[in-house]
């Protein structure tokens, strides 16, 4: 596609787009009387208008009914989470019975490294990535060591080769048949919060698979983001964040998927609790723990209702577009963005690098962009006129443009507010 950097023509994209009415669904913050630019949706993602009107619903029945809302209100308190699986399978690529919501995302990865982190003997070791995000190098050093082994030791890293931004496949599989049947865990981040890559987590699983080890991802930036398949690609289990993507509200609760081949096989370890027991028989208080069936056995406590109702109000949107409609406008939004930012390049001659892989297979909604020469004063100018993005050391802005309310004029405005900084700063 021929792109042109006017304002025009970026209304024209607009026009064409099937999905833009749901801009509208979105609340915004606002800078002078008008919307910001906003592209922190990889970190927080606007609040939908619904999600309020889904809490109040809530709000009323505690009201009205008080402890007879668990099983009278509209939505049932007692089994509010069941009204994610089949939707939520749906964006993860799964079957509903592999899809549960509890806790919120590192608490759940620790719960389901209960189940699938099992060192023993020679086979103690976890593949993770280098510079993965600090909260799943915690997680997992505390896991090593509450195992009894010593981080430095137990825990491998790929790498990145010298002066490369991103990871290479085959790089990934060698670290993986190097390690072999020393490995009982290998555990990545889907999509890599720093640059946007998107790794081949397919032939990741399967290679992990073959020396024998579990194979886990956080999708905290895939989920609602990029195509999964996590049931075809065999995957041991995932759990994923909420508030990004999927617009469910600051710190909000977390999805988990655990596969099939795991459900009904009472002798897994696992942390177990009252909302994980048979749902038929919860209320006899029976001393004997009997597991729910599928994903819902890694249930503890009984649903944070209120946090779930805003994801709920989001993935009913989700439900409606589905992830083809997201992603077809994913790619051409990130796509003219890339372009608007080389156009702006050429003007200014500022030395823009984008960090991101350009195979559209490789990226999801996130360009991180190295500004050589250009520091954090530039970033800062772009927060003070309406543009919201994110900072990451030593010098890279992170701009993620949700398909669901950004538009091809916020990346037009996006390129000339970006522009006048440049020149401004380098009188």
């Amino acid at each position: 596609m021929q792109f042109q950097n006017t304002l025009e023509y970026a209304r024209e994209l607009d026009a064409q787009d099937s999905i833009s009415s749901y801009r509208e669904e979105f609340i915004f913050p606002q800078h002078q009387g008008n919307n910001v630019i906003y592209f922190t949706g990889n970190s927080l993602g606007l609040q939908p208008k619904s999600a309020r009107n889904y809490v109040d619903e809530i709000m009323t029945d505690w009201a009205n009914l008080a402890v007879e809302g668990h099983f009278s209100a509209k939505k049932p308190w007692w089994d509010y989470h069941e009204r994610f699986s089949g939707k939520l399978a749906k964006v993860v690529g799964a079957k509903p019975a592999e899809v549960t919501v509890m806790n919120t995302l590192t608490v759940n990865l620790h719960l389901l490294m209960v189940s699938f982190y099992r060192p023993e003997g020679r086979r103690y070791k976890i593949i993770c990535e280098e510079k993965a995000f600090p909260s799943d190098q915690y997680m997992i050093s505390s896991q090593v060591r509450f195992h009894g082994y010593d981080p430095k030791d137990a825990i491998v890293e790929i790498k990145r080769r010298e002066g490369e931004n991103n990871f290479r496949t085959q790089d990934i599989l060698a670290t993986i048949r190097e390690v072999g049947e020393e490995c009982a865990l290998i555990l990545i981040g889907g999509v890599n919060y720093y640059t946007g890559q998107v790794l081949a987590m397919e032939e990741i699983t399967k290679s992990g698979h073959e020396i024998g080890a579990f194979v886990g991802w956080d999708l905290a930036h895939a989920a609602g983001n990029i195509e999964l398949k996590l049931n075809h690609w065999n995957v041991d289990f995932a759990a994923w964040c909420s508030y990004k993507y999927m617009n469910s509200g600051p710190g909000n609760a977390s999805g988990c998927f655990i596969n099939e081949k795991y459900h009904n096989q009472k002798d897994i370890p696992r942390f177990e609790g009252w909302w994980g027991h048979n749902k038929e028989r919860r209320f006899l208080m029976e001393p004997e723990f009997q597991p729910e069936n599928g994903a819902d056995a890694w249930q503890i406590s009984n649903a944070p209702v209120l946090a779930l109702a805003p994801y709920l109000a989001s993935l009913e949107m989700f439900d409606k577009v589905g992830m083809p409609a997201l992603i077809e406008k994913r790619n051409k939004l990130v796509a003219y963005l890339e372009f608007v930012l080389h156009e702006i390049d050429k003007e200014v001659d500022s030395n823009f690098e984008i960090i991101t892989p350009k195979n559209q297979d490789e990226r999801g909604t996130q360009l991180s962009v190295f500004l050589h020469g250009q520091g954090r004063a530039l970033f800062n100018y772009l927060m003070k006129n309406g543009v919201i993005t994110d900072w990451r050391e030593p010098n890279v802005i992170r701009l993620a443009p949700a398909p669901f309310y950004c538009s091809f004029e916020d990346m037009y405005q996006f390129g000339q507010i970006l522009k006048k900084g440049i020149q401004e700063k380098s009188v």
